[in-house]
């Protein structure tokens, strides 16, 4: 009986699955996950917006990918959106009416994370998760080589339903990529085919603004790599290099703000340390 309540304290759906199919935006552009989101957190509020005015509102940047390779990965860091854009873009898009809350899950907090979602869903508030899709790659596929934002339509007992693509993921799966450091895996390929001789990636290490790069040592990770693939043979060679990523790993609430729910919101402390 116990087991039956729990579920049923777990179980709770914005949009129903049929709902989601007929309702939910596909990605409306390159890295533009996080304005996908937004157009459908304010369909989810009854706030109608359209693709290209929530793209405009979130800002989405752009990879440079006929860059040399240090402004490549610089671009890389940041390309997409992260959560604070996703909230001001959500605010600016829909006049006002519309205020996010974000909650890190990063460091590990003391949080069962389907419940927590359902209490939430049930006041009428809109989740969107900012997922590293590096981490819980089910074996033999291949890493994916972004994070992602995908709306949270509903979650069941150790089920968290997302649109963006349509899919149903194990609890665990979700809680992995939602608790995650902020880097980013960028592939061998992308950096080699962008490894000239004599371009130098200083810069990046001096960068004053993130003194992540130095401290991950970019720059020897990409002389590592440029020196197995001159020394050629057959070890196994390292297959990405890691970089700072500009996203926080973790879930975003909105709601609209004038709602007792907006207010409520704004107050939450964050999810708890471990």
């Amino acid at each position: 009986m116990e087991d039956q309540e729990e579920e049923e304290a777990s179980a709770a759906m914005l949009w129903s699955i049929q709902e989601a199919l007929e309702r939910q935006t596909l990605q409306i552009g390159a890295s533009a996950c996080g304005a996908t989101a937004v157009v459908d957190v304010l369909k989810a509020l009854g706030v109608d917006v359209a693709p290209e005015e929530a793209d405009r509102c979130v800002q989405t940047r752009l990879r440079r990918n006929e860059s040399p390779l240090a402004d490549y990965l610089l671009s890389r860091s940041e390309a997409g959106a992260t959560h604070a854009q996703l909230i001001r873009g959500a605010q600016e898009a829909s006049e006002g009416k519309a205020v996010g809350r974000f909650f890190h899950l990063y460091p590990r907090r003391r949080i069962r994370l389907v419940p927590w979602l359902a209490r939430w869903i049930r006041k009428g508030a809109v989740p969107v998760a900012t997922m590293n899709m590096q981490l819980a790659v089910p074996e033999g596929e291949e890493v994916p080589d972004a994070w992602h934002h995908q709306l949270i339509f509903g979650v069941a007992s150790n089920a968290v339903f997302m649109t963006n693509p349509l899919d149903v993921v194990s609890e665990d799966e979700v809680h992995q990529r939602l608790c995650s450091r902020s880097v980013l895996l960028v592939r061998r390929e992308d950096v080699l085919q962008r490894s000239v001789s004599g371009c130098s990636l200083s810069g990046l290490s001096e960068n004053p603004s993130d003194p992540r790069w130095q401290e991950l040592d970019v720059e020897g990770q990409v002389r590592n790599m440029v020196s197995e693939e001159e020394l050629g043979g057959d070890q196994p060679k390292t297959a990405h290099i890691t970089i700072p990523a500009a996203y926080s790993s973790g879930i975003t609430l909105f709601a609209l703000r004038d709602s007792e729910l907006g207010q409520e919101l704004l107050q939450t402390p964050e999810v708890p340390l471990l």
